[in-house]
């Protein structure tokens, strides 16, 4: 087995296959073009690749798009990933600002009261911003809603990963730092709930990818929403239209700034040399390498020595 083709049938392949596992679950919710798109979804993949074959990255292929497919939700997590990393860098080199991390929990819910429970966090978390103490420190914040399910008390956890810009002095000055305790508190008055008992904070280290994984990653799991139909569609009717990434303040301006191609000197370079193109198909369960060529000159050129589009994250 190729070194190339190992990759598709580690990562693809799982991702592929979960995704023809969503078809059943989603069918009565949909239309038949959209099941059909979602069907297709991820049938044709090309890849650049070095020569070793060891490295490469998707170039083209079908996406549906949609927020419950599994090869979608991870290659968008990747996506994700990059954007916020590059939010981060800008923010702390032009603004001289730190970041904080800050998880936000309440006790697990039924399936019918996870629809309610979603819109009163976003209310809660609307109220927790405009507090005084949480005002007065806060530059901007990215907020990522995340719902996992305990599938032995058969009960859904919704939870808030917040990254919140602040100031430097916001570590060293007594009447502007919150310590964990206040934080617990000011989140159990705004959500009228004294049972909370948890919550997380700590400050964000220079280069370290696992908050940002956290703020990037899928909201849902696969392998929790796809357990059965019932538990799919608690996860179907809960997250279907509701806002799973808010961006404020300066993260907002710099997501602005993001997409119109501003900040893409904080981005790396590339530094793999392409010279392949390979072609891979879905069918009866499994990817089928159809066709391995060294690229045109015209598709080497627009290839290499470009800025990356995406980061690592499982």
């Amino acid at each position: 087995m190729s070194k190339s083709f190992s990759i598709v049938t580690e990562k693809y392949t799982p991702k592929k296959k979960k995704n023809l596992a969503l078809l059943n679950f989603i069918k009565p919710l949909i239309s038949g073009s959209s099941l059909e798109i979602i069907k297709e979804c991820s049938t044709f993949l090309m890849f650049a690749s070095d020569e070793t074959l060891e490295h490469k990255k998707q170039i083209k292929g079908n996406s549906c798009k949609n927020r419950f497919c599994p090869v979608c939700a991870w290659r968008k997590a990747r996506k994700d990933a990059l954007k916020l990393s590059i939010l981060m860098k800008y923010i702390q080199a032009e603004h001289q600002k730190e970041f904080i991390f800050l998880t936000l929990t309440a006790p697990n819910v039924s399936a019918e009261d996870l629809d309610n429970e979603i819109k009163k966090y976003n209310q809660s978390f609307k109220k927790l911003m405009e507090r005084k103490e949480i005002k007065s420190i806060t530059k901007g914040y990215v907020r990522k809603l995340e719902v996992t399910y305990n599938q032995e008390r058969n009960d859904y956890h919704p939870h808030f990963h917040v990254m919140i810009a602040v100031n430097k002095s916001y570590f060293n000055k007594p009447t502007q730092y919150i310590k964990r305790d206040k934080w617990l508190e000011l989140w159990q008055q705004v959500t009228d709930n004294p049972s909370i008992t948890q919550v997380d904070v700590r400050k964000i280290k220079q280069n370290n990818h696992k908050e940002i994984s956290e703020v990037a990653k899928y909201s849902a799991k696969d392998s929790d929403y796809l357990i059965n139909e019932n538990v799919f569609k608690t996860f179907y009717k809960a997250l279907k239209g509701k806002r799973l990434i808010v961006y404020s303040g300066l993260f907002k301006t710099a997501s602005k700034l993001f997409e119109e191609g501003e900040i893409d000197k904080y981005k790396e370079v590339d530094t793999t040399e392409y010279i392949y193109a390979l072609m891979y198909s879905w069918g009866k369960g499994k990817y089928v390498e159809d066709e391995k060529r060294k690229l045109t000159e015209d598709e080497y050129r627009k290839l290499n020595k470009k800025l990356i589009n995406e980061l690592e994250i499982e």
